[in-house]
């Protein structure tokens, strides 16, 4: 039976409000990767302001998201292949999508080799980048850590992909400086700090994802529009002749997929074939940007940005539940300067590895850069009014960090997102208009911690 699909506006308004680049024939946008864009760090170090004369680095922290990583399953590559594999033996694949099958199953085995959900080469990479930025922005930090016996604590959400990228980190780090060896204890693992979404203090969270009927509703709205079926209709286009697209959408397959669930399963091989750039052929690109056209990756990734805006960032404006649970690890980074401050900590650093899913509610309780505004009642979130992307919030290996630094018994912070010093939220007051720096007493004001 031919499926009735419902007449809604939202897609006309977004596809409107997409990118000129969106809709032409060039590369799609970073925003189509969502937050599994691969990580670009925000800014020039040369270009990094100068603490007060006078002070010097005495801590560092940082909560970073995991690196580039394989999918986290097998799912979408079988998917996809099962209806390859049909049309092919029907014989209605487009010339394209005579490639499509070999170029799917070269990346499953990539992914496969790697271990699905697993740091890829690109993965280790970025974070060991990271990690020697950091000892160049803070040297003498470092130094000093290593002179006077600091310790460096390296904490994780228990999860492969997390523990390993603190490896890779703490490896980078001591690569650059074989001293600091000695300031590395075990790593930890604090699921309820690192992992919450999935701990025991999510639990209000893991009822109201599952349970919330306007969350439901509103999802539904989204995607289920005439907007997605055509991208899904186009996206399969490329790959399977008219007839056999004619199939999938009249319901042939539906013990396989429908239409949007076969180009979703294509969109999210196109998402995340760069994360494993290091394990193409020729170790550049895996190039499925030719399966999908540039303005059918911007809908599905404006699509996958609208999931993770409402069941994992700001939402919906009168409500918290989405990011209320990140409280305990804002208060941590709060503690560990608090505790610097305080004469009570012997560390020099405190290394934190967890997930999009911890990342993006710290990102909207603290207010930064892009996760300020949630979609009022009666407002659905689009590209054009809201400036929340996935790919900006929490792209792979993304990361909030906080230099301190000391004069006397003052203590200023230093806020980077993505490596790009950024202002605290609004009503928070720096040393000097234009400054990143804050005294420690003036933010413990602004966040009622005093």
């Amino acid at each position: 039976m031919k499926r009735v699909i419902p007449v809604l506006s939202l897609g006309a308004l977004l596809l409107a409000a997409l990118p000129a680049h969106a809709t032409d024939t060039g590369p799609a946008h970073r925003d189509s990767y969502g937050t599994k864009a691969v990580y670009t760090p925000g800014q020039n170090p040369r270009t990094y302001q100068q603490p007060p004369a006078g002070y010097t680095a005495v801590f560092t922290e940082n909560v970073s998201r995991h690196g580039s990583r394989a999918a986290t399953d097998g799912e979408d590559g079988a998917t996809i292949l099962a209806l390859w594999n049909r049309a092919r033996a029907d014989g209605q694949l487009t010339p394209l999508g005579e490639r499509f099958g070999p170029d799917v199953q070269a990346l499953e085995a990539a992914m496969s080799g790697v271990g699905y959900g697993n740091l890829s080469g690109r993965g280790k990479d970025e974070l060991r980048a990271t990690a020697v930025r950091l000892t160049k922005r803070l040297p003498s930090l470092f130094a000093s850590i290593a002179e006077n016996g600091e310790k460096i604590d390296v904490v994780s959400s228990g999860q492969g992909r997390a523990v390993d990228s603190g490896t890779v980190f703490s490896t980078a780090l001591t690569d650059a400086d074989p001293a600091l060896k000695s300031a590395f204890g075990p790593a930890r693992v604090d699921k309820n700090l690192l992992y919450f979404h999935k701990s025991s203090g999510g639990a209000d969270y893991q009822k109201w994802l599952a349970t919330d009927e306007r969350l439901a509703a509103t999802l539904k709205s989204v995607t289920d529009q005439p907007a997605s079926h055509r991208a899904a209709a186009r996206v399969l286009g490329r790959i399977f002749t008219p007839a056999f697209v004619r199939r999938v959408v009249n319901g042939e397959f539906s013990s396989t997929a429908d239409d949007f669930a076969a180009a979703t399963a294509v969109y999210d091989l196109y998402a995340i074939a760069p994360a494993m750039s290091e394990e193409s052929p020729n170790g550049r690109s895996w190039d499925f940007g030719r399966y999908l056209a540039p303005r059918d990756a911007a809908w599905f990734g404006y699509l996958s940005d609208a999931e993770d805006f409402y069941e994992k960032s700001p939402s919906f404006s009168d409500a918290d539940i989405t990011y209320k649970m990140a409280q305990p690890l804002l208060d941590d980074l709060f503690e560990q300067v608090e505790a610097k401050r305080d004469g009570t900590s012997t560390l020099g650093a405190e290394l934190r590895f967890t997930h999009a899913e911890e990342l993006l509610p710290l990102a909207a309780l603290m207010r930064l850069p892009g996760s300020e505004r949630a979609a009022t009642p009666g407002e659905t979130y689009t590209y054009a009014n809201n400036p929340w992307r996935g790919a900006e919030t929490a792209s792979l290996a993304s990361n909030i960090q906080w230099d301190v630094f000391k004069k006397g018994d003052d203590y200023l912070v230093r806020m980077l997102y993505n490596e790009k010093e950024i202002a605290f939220k609004a009503g928070c007051r720096p040393v000097e208009k234009g400054s990143v720096f804050y005294d420690l007493d003036e933010l413990e004001r602004c966040f009622g911690r005093s």
